[in-house]
């Protein structure tokens, strides 16, 4: 592999197929934790991680040690951050170093509950920016690299393919739009009120008294921040906003989701500040603020551009959702 500032693609592919077999693997171990889980008893040695609705396992750790141990002997001048290592205490800066972003169970409390939406997300960050990213749920992988595209594959034989899925559709409105949100692990009042009002306004009808009402196609929550990003890229998902993810939960999102000609972004302010110029550039702030929305591939009009329509979904979502802190 060439110098360690210097990676070419044909390092960073090899690093996919790399990181791909990996997951695979590492999805084996998930399988195992939820077939044990659920024969187990309340006795099991599941505790609780924040509060009751985001409960952590020791297969987390598990997962995250196979997986950063097999990427220390393949990549050993890289860098590491993994959820359970961060909130162990390994805490490294973000430097120009090829950086591993690790989540080794998005998705803990589906997990518990044999809800099927769990995965892992394995996101390479290069020179501060996510570059490449695997996100591996036991019935399909998603990738991409950046500058290569994104891939969606079913099962263990099917052919990849390239996302998004189908010719992107206009987007007149949020009216239109099938929107993934999540409630998180904030659950303080203040959060939890601002959330509801703002889920309340995207959902509800004007015309039968919801002031602001937007009466978007539906909202949908995943329980998983990487899957949530893939079915952005994949076109199920027409935008997803959360506040209060981590690196680790979006970077191979990230990716994957720009591949597929999808928009990230960060808080209301970093949008606001960037709408005129720089809009849709990745940034370290973006990456580490928290606060994302993504929105996916919208198909050019006569009147509109993808961009400027992406922009305008933005534009008009911020105007109709409250911000909080993420906690």
């Amino acid at each position: 592999m060439s110098d360690l500032h210097e990676l070419s693609s044909q390092d960073f592919r090899a690093i996919l197929v790399f990181t791909t077999g990996l997951a695979r693997r590492a999805g084996d171990l998930i399988l195992e934790g939820s077939a044990a889980i659920q024969s187990a008893s309340s006795e099991s040695g599941v505790g609780e991680k924040k509060n009751s609705v985001d409960l952590v396992t020791e297969y987390d750790v598990k997962v995250e040690e196979l997986v950063k141990n097999e990427l220390k002997t393949q990549f050993p001048t890289f860098s590491f951050i993994g959820e359970e290592s961060y909130a162990a205490g390994s805490r490294p800066p973000l430097t120009d170093a090829p950086t591993f972003c690790v989540d080794p169970i998005d998705g803990t409390t589906n997990f518990i509950h044999g809800f099927p939406f769990v995965c892992i997300s394995i996101g390479l960050i290069y020179k501060r920016r996510p570059i490449l990213g695997v996100i591996f749920n036991p019935s399909l992988i998603i990738s991409g690299i950046t500058g290569h595209g994104s891939f969606l594959t079913r099962g263990l034989t099917a052919q990849p393919q390239r996302l998004p899925l189908s010719t992107p559709k206009p987007l007149p409105s949020l009216s239109q739009a099938l929107i993934a949100v999540e409630w998180g692990s904030d659950r303080k009042l203040s959060t939890i009120s601002a959330k509801a009002d703002s889920f309340s306004r995207l959902a509800g009808n004007p015309a039968q008294g919801v002031f602001g009402g937007k009466m978007a196609h539906s909202l949908r929550s995943i329980g998983s921040a990487a899957l949530n990003y893939a079915l952005v890229a994949q076109g199920g998902l027409d935008l997803y906003w959360e506040i209060g993810c981590w690196p680790w939960d979006v970077c191979a999102g990230i990716v994957i989701a720009q591949e597929a000609g999808g928009i990230v972004t960060g808080s209301h302010d970093v949008f606001a500040a960037t709408s005129d110029k720089d809009f849709g550039a990745m940034t370290e702030e973006i990456l580490t603020g928290r606060k994302y929305i993504v929105v996916r591939a919208i198909g050019d009009t006569n009147e509109e551009k993808c961009s400027d329509a992406q922009k305008r979904i933005i534009k008009e979502f911020y105007a109709t959702v409250e911000d909080v802190d993420a906690n």
